[in-house]
Parts: C-alpha cells; structure tokens; sequence
C-alpha cells in the first residue's frame, strides 16, 4: 500500500479511446516544445576550432620530434659500438705487447728491431689509456706489479746473469699501498742454495692527474730463505765462458741435509735496513697508460717501464 500511495503522488492522465464518430483533433497535443529537438552544434565555434595549416604544423613537429629521438638514439648505438671495437683493438693491443717481450728478459735482451716494435706498441696503448688520471684512479694504482720490461739503462747490470755466477734475478716488482701512499721497489734473487731480495721503501705525493713524486725513505735486505734441496745446472756462463759443474753436483747434493737444518736458523734472522744517499732519495714517476692488468710509465730519464698486475692471465702468457 505505500508503494501504491508512494506512484499516485504523480499525476497521471488517462488516455481516453475515441469511437469512430468522434471528431479528430485539429491539432495533437504537444506535450515537449519542438524547440527542444532543434540541432544545435556540439561545440560552438569559438570553443574548438583547429585549422588544417595548424594540424600540419602539428604533424611535422611531431615527425621532426620522432626523427631527432630516432638520431639521438643512432648516435648513442655508434658510439656504443665505437667503444666496443675500441675496447677489442685495446685488448689485441696488449695481447701484441705481451707476445713481444717474450725472451727479452726484461729488455737485456732484447734487439734494436724488437725495441723499436715494443716502442711502437707502447705508444700505440699509450693513445688508447682508458684511466686519463690515474693518480684519481689510486684502486686501480693499488696492489703488486711485476716489472716485465724496461729501457731503464741502469738496471741492466743487476739483469745481467754474468755478474753473479749461479745467481739470477727471479722477480723485479713494485708494490703500491693507496691507502698509506707508499711504494716498495724488490728484486729477488734466486740461487742453487737460497733466495734473497733487496727492496726500497718510499712514500709517493700526488703532483698532477698522471704524476707522482716518489722519496725513498730506507733499503732493506731480506733474510735469505735457503732451500731444501740444492739445484745445480748442468753448467754456468761466467764472462763469456760456459763452466761445466758436472762435477760438483754429486759433492753438493751430499750438504743437502746439513742445508735444511741452516736453513731454519737463518731465516728467523730479521732483515737488514739501511739508510739511502740524499742525491738518489727522490724520482719522479708519470704514468701513460693504466688498467687492471697493465700499467706502463715514464721515469725522469726517460726511461719506460711495462709492468703486469699480480695475478692478470697476461703473466701466463
């Protein structure tokens, strides 16, 4: 009944059947205005009008947006490849650098012609450096290098394996401590009996992006480790001249045992420091070229030094 009483709130008009006799309305009733189905424009021509000159513009701003972000986007991939085929021209680079001081010695022995190819190689890696400032780049400068060649002149006679007979130079290195800014220079010496090293100790000052000023603070002499068992070469090439040791190898391997129980006691020894001469304290060291694997540097002599990373798989080469 509320439903009832809620619809008949409305008003409502009955429409009535009209019989045959009756008379048609002259005119039917119009319950909405015809004004109200008048077609009227969506939008009134002040509030949306776009000319085809401006939907043009519109389209070439869009295809000219489109083709820079399509240059850009070619200019980022050149230079991407760019960099990859650098990268791989680098690595060929120093695979090549490598590959020449083979049987050099470190450079004693290298000839005029191989000189001159390391020379070329050198420089070649030195144009494609990919740490510009290497004294802003102190983790790569950090760790242990091995000394691999040099045309450094002064330390030909400590290569030369005719100074000391049965005594040859088994490692040349450099250590660098970023975090102290300190260097360690070390040559190890390995005989049939012991092996020895001599080292310098240094601090390093940063002087530019490439250079740094290196004080030599005090020499050290390593306490030498004899070994266990005694190797003597078949024979020895002392001024020129090949000694036969033949022999004295059965003599020597006799003193084998009496050489392990020395060896005990002379290697809890500690080592012996001594100070260096003022004039030779200070040198200075720029460095061209520098990576994980390969450092390459120029002294005040003009002299150059390549050295590998300890543990780079080019030292396997």
């Amino acid at each position: 009944m509320a439903t009832v009483q809620f619809f008949n709130q409305f008003p409502c008009k009955t429409r009535v059947q009209s019989s045959a006799n009756s008379k048609p309305l002259s005119k039917p009733p119009s319950l909405v205005p015809t004004s109200a189905f008048t077609r009227r424009p969506l939008f009134s021509p002040g509030e949306f009008a776009v000319s085809r000159a401006d939907f043009r513009v519109r389209v070439i701003d869009a295809e000219d947006e489109f083709d820079s972000e399509r240059s850009e986007g070619g200019s980022a991939l050149l230079m991407a490849e760019e960099a990859i085929e650098s990268v791989e021209e680098t690595e060929v680079l120093k695979r090549s650098l490598v590959d020449s001081l083979y049987g050099t010695d470190r450079g004693l022995s290298a000839s005029s012609e191989t000189r001159a190819e390391i020379g070329d190689l050198i420089t070649q890696l030195e144009s494609k450096n990919p740490t510009p400032a290497p004294t802003d780049a102190l983790f790569l400068l950090n760790g242990k290098w091995i000394l691999a060649y040099t045309s450094f002149v002064g330390l030909f006679p400590l290569l030369s394996r005719g100074i000391v007979p049965l005594v040859k130079v088994d490692e040349i290195s450099q250590t660098i401590d970023s975090e102290n800014f300190t260097v360690e220079n070390s040559v190890l010496f390995a005989g049939p009996l012991a092996t020895t090293s001599i080292s310098t100790n240094a601090k390093f000052e940063i002087r530019s992006p490439k250079r740094v000023q290196i004080k030599f603070e005090e020499g050290v002499i390593g306490t030498p480790q004899l070994t266990d068992s005694i190797e003597i070469p078949e024979y020895v090439e002392f001024l020129g001249q090949k000694i036969d040791l033949t022999p004295i190898r059965g003599l020597l391997t006799s003193v084998q045992d009496t050489a392990t129980s020395v060896a005990r006691t002379i290697s809890s020894q500690p080592p012996l420091k001594f100070s260096l001469p003022g004039d030779n304290a200070q040198s200075w060291l720029l460095t061209t070229y520098l990576d994980k694997d390969i450092r390459i540097s120029r002294g005040d002599g003009g002299s150059v030094f390549v050295l590998i990373k300890e543990g780079s798989p080019l030292l396997n080469s």
